[in-house]
């Protein structure tokens, strides 16, 4: 299967050569199918018959600060939502003219966890003692499967017979989860052998992996990120076509209120969104979509009629390494954002977050939304 690259259409050749001369690089494998079968079988997929293509765009630069250092980034985003690329673009606008966005980022770790099955309550207690008493111990075996791999702490829950684990791991540059998975199933042994709990199961569901949950909502997955920015009301007005006291009330009755009524687990417009398209674009696990979505977007008006907005986003499970981010599309992708790290990583994603909350709730709150996505999204 030989790699194929395709050319953008004439009408975005000069953007194209603009964006390679900004960024040094050449966008070369940036294609419908760049990568061989040799590529990707035995790391990636099975049965091998082809590749599915995803529209790539980019959106920025945008304006990070972070520990009193500034810094800008292209975004890649892949997606066929039509007026997701321009509307992101648009709250980066509203962002870079109110200096940039503030972005916060904190490291929590890849976790897996077991569920083992126990005689007793008693039985329960002694193997959580076990493990804390050992820990050391458990450390180091931990750390014999993988140089790039380190248990960080656990977690624990007893519900009658059964004694729920979670082990977090710092994986350094990788997502991990493979990792940290084939790490648990060596403490697991030894737990097994030594205390006569049976582990039913490698991944209990205390994980919590790929699903919506407040346990990470609340002790956070991979990484934390929280995004902030305070736009001025001539800005509001003039880019984003709207009052900050008005934008304010939607995110109120629709990403708070709204989500009490809903039931739902994510306050917010749109996360999902850019995390999907960032995560398609750099070779992400697209499951890890789902903890992704569970963030929290508030607005607020400050006395000088100045709009805060802000998004929490607790459990971005990334890696800059491993997974798909070695497939040419992919890699190409990430070196477009010119980041040196995860940490980095979760910065962009997080900035691009805010950027698209703001742009889409102004639409809604502005009334424009079927608009603009009759605009952009229903060429002919």
């Amino acid at each position: 299967m030989a790699t194929q690259n395709i050319r953008l259409i004439s009408g975005e050749e000069k953007k194209r050569a603009y964006l390679e001369k900004a960024l040094n690089i050449r966008l070369k494998n940036i294609g419908a199918h760049s990568f061989s079968e040799e590529d990707v079988a035995g790391k990636n997929i099975e049965n091998l018959i082809g590749a599915v293509s995803i529209p790539l765009g980019v959106a920025g630069q945008l304006v990070i600060k972070s520990q009193d250092k500034k810094s800008s980034h292209y975004i890649p985003l892949a997606t066929t939502e039509g007026a997701l690329i321009a509307s992101v673009a648009r709250g980066i606008k509203a962002i870079n003219a109110s200096g940039g966005t503030s972005v916060y980022v904190k490291k929590v770790g890849t976790t897996r966890g077991p569920v083992f099955k126990t005689k007793n309550i008693a039985h329960a207690e002694d193997v959580e003692k076990f493990i804390e008493n050992n820990f050391a111990f458990f450390s180091k075996t931990a750390s014999k499967t993988s140089s790039h791999l380190k248990l960080t702490k656990f977690i624990t829950q007893v519900i009658g017979k059964n004694l729920y684990i979670r082990f977090s791991f710092d994986t350094q540059d990788a997502m991990g989860m493979n990792m940290a998975t084939i790490a648990t199933q060596k403490i697991a042994n030894v737990i097994e052998a030594k205390t006569k709990a049976v582990c039913i199961s490698i991944a209990g569901n205390f994980d919590v992996d790929k699903k919506p949950s407040y346990l990470n909502f609340l002790f956070g997955r991979g990484f934390q990120a929280w995004a902030e920015v305070t736009l001025k009301e001539k800005t509001v007005k003039e880019i984003l076509k709207i009052t900050p006291q008005k934008l304010a009330e939607t995110v109120y009755r629709k990403c708070h209120l709204g989500t009490i009524a809903s039931g739902s687990m994510g306050a917010n417009a749109h996360h999902a969104n850019i995390v999907a398209a960032i995560f398609l674009a750099t070779g992400q696990d697209a499951a890890h979509v789902v903890e992704g979505s569970i963030g929290t977007t508030t607005a607020e008006v400050d006395k000088n009629g100045n709009l805060y907005f802000s998004v929490y986003l607790p459990a971005l499970m990334i890696g800059t390494v491993g997974g798909g981010t070695h497939i040419p599309s992919q890699n190409e992708a990430i070196k477009i954002m010119q980041i040196k790290n995860p940490e980095g990583f979760a910065q962009v994603i997080a900035g691009a977050v805010l950027a698209g909350e703001l742009s889409l709730l102004s639409s809604q709150t502005e009334g424009t939304l079927a608009k603009a996505h009759q605009k952009l999204g229903r060429k002919k």
